[in-house]
């Protein structure tokens, strides 16, 4: 029987993913009237979520099939350099990554050493992110969001920093989101629902790693 938490997720999942070129390419994906002619005899158009999972007939086999195809395409290094343009406007801003870092743990209660320690990052390039000499990648900064428990806001400020934010058309978004907003902490279960997604390349550290 599957858990309730991996039954939640595939219904907020089939909620809120976006990609309706992905989704209408699904096997059996029945595509909605999205035109149509309004009672004032006017052309309307309905919100694109009416293409979205929750509202097939036939959501369960759909989302079986999309899992079906899934893989992890977003594999990057853990961090970036910055431009000398980025060094040079990081003086004068204020909401960089490194300088909003500290409130984002203190929230959670947490400190960075112990933040790094929990992330699949070499210690000298994780000292660097901190320090705000490089600029740390979205899959970096989720492993960091969901290791540390930061809050939901406090991980969107972080995105907003380094010009990232949650998209509704990424299944890895959608699905490090649902476990932020549902304030799965535990790593058993997180790391259940990244399975169920295919997502792999989160630089997480892991027990037998």
């Amino acid at each position: 029987m599957k858990e309730d938490f991996l039954t939640a997720l595939d219904e907020y999942f089939c909620a809120h993913y976006s990609d309706y070129v992905r989704l209408s390419a699904i096997e059996g994906y029945v595509m909605p009237e999205v035109v149509y002619v309004g009672e004032d005899g006017n052309i309307a158009r309905r919100e694109s979520a009416c293409m979205r999972l929750d509202r097939q007939k036939d959501r369960d086999a759909l989302l079986a099939r999309f899992k079906a195809g899934l893989a992890d395409t977003h594999f990057t290094f853990s961090f970036r350099m910055r431009s000398l343009r980025e060094k040079w406007l990081d003086l004068r801003d204020k909401q960089t990554f490194s300088k909003l870092l500290p409130a984002a743990l203190a929230h959670a209660s947490q400190t960075a050493d112990a933040a790094g320690a929990r992330l699949s990052v070499e210690p000298r390039f994780w000292k660097m992110i901190v320090k705000g000499k490089v600029y740390p990648e979205k899959n970096t900064v989720f492993a960091l969001a969901l290791t540390s428990n930061l809050q939901l806001q406090d991980t969107a400020v972080l995105l907003a920093s380094l010009g990232y934010s949650f998209q509704s058309d990424d299944v890895r978004d959608v699905v490090v989101r649902y476990l932020l907003e549902q304030r799965i902490t535990n790593p058993a279960m997180r790391d259940a629902c990244l399975a169920a997604y295919c997502i792999e390349s989160l630089p997480i550290r892991r027990e037998n790693a």
